[in-house]
């Protein structure tokens, strides 16, 4: 099983953090927010990944380049011109970084890893700044049992403002992260047969336009409806909500 995963936008609406690195490399406790998304999947089997660059990517392949030395203890021996790493922790994972241009847009570049994906029954598909608690093993379990072309997360995004309950001009409780107006949207976790390729033109498409509208149009897509933990990181007020959850220790997401 393999998973896709965008890491080539430009994240304009956190140009914070981006102006100086690709969006799925902002950090959450230290750890860019791909490595977050990569830990959950192999939690649930797969470790089979093909990263999607554009922006800055060579940020994303000096990142695994480099990661022996990120995760363990280094000693440089000067003299000798040596480097010894100590208590490495190698993932069980083996990445495919692919320049897919920096001005793609998501079909485009899922059309142009289709190469890597030849031979696949279905694969995993996901952007690179969201993270779930969603179970991957049961939603590729459910997309194997409904037999259509694609799976999408259905996710109830909290309200983005706190709420006031009123009685009369009186207060009389609020709530800081009240639900939404219970309407379900894309959760960006996506199991896909390969055949959906087909349904992308060229670079100028985005996966969410024409490619979803033709497999809902067609009865192809199916919601798997998930009511527990799913948070994007579109902007720094997301991104710190995140890492205060990451430093409580009780991240919903952290499934390994």
């Amino acid at each position: 099983m393999k998973a896709v995963i965008l890491a080539g936008g430009l994240g304009t609406r956190i140009s914070e953090e981006t102006h100086l690195k690709p969006k799925p490399m902002i950090e959450i406790g230290g750890k860019p927010i791909l490595w977050h998304i990569m830990k959950i999947y192999s939690a649930h089997g797969v470790n089979d990944f093909i990263i999607c660059c554009g922006y800055r990517g060579y940020m994303i392949k000096e990142y695994f380049a480099n990661y022996f030395l990120y995760m363990a203890d280094v000693t440089f021996d000067m003299k000798f011109n040596q480097m010894i790493v100590h208590n490495c922790e190698a993932e069980p994972w083996k990445v495919t970084v692919v320049d897919t241009g920096e001005h793609t847009q998501t079909g485009g570049r899922l059309k142009r890893v289709a190469k890597y994906l030849e031979g696949e029954e279905l694969f995993c598909f996901t952007y690179g700044d969201g993270v779930s608690d969603v179970n991957i093993k049961d939603e590729i379990a459910f997309h194997q049992a409904h037999g259509k072309l694609a799976t999408v997360l259905a996710v109830q995004p909290p309200g983005r403002f706190g709420a006031l309950v009123t009685d009369g001009d009186y207060v009389r409780d609020f709530m800081e992260k009240p639900s939404g107006d219970g309407g379900w949207i894309n959760g960006g976790f996506f199991v896909l047969s390969p055949k959906v390729i087909e349904l992308i033109e060229g670079d100028h498409m985005s996966w969410e336009s024409k490619p979803m509208q033709t497999l809902a149009e067609k009865g192809e897509l199916v919601a798997y409806k998930h009511t527990g933990f799913w948070h994007p990181m579109d902007t720094l007020r997301d991104k710190n909500y995140l890492e205060e959850l990451w430093k409580s220790g009780k991240a919903p997401w952290k499934v390994w």
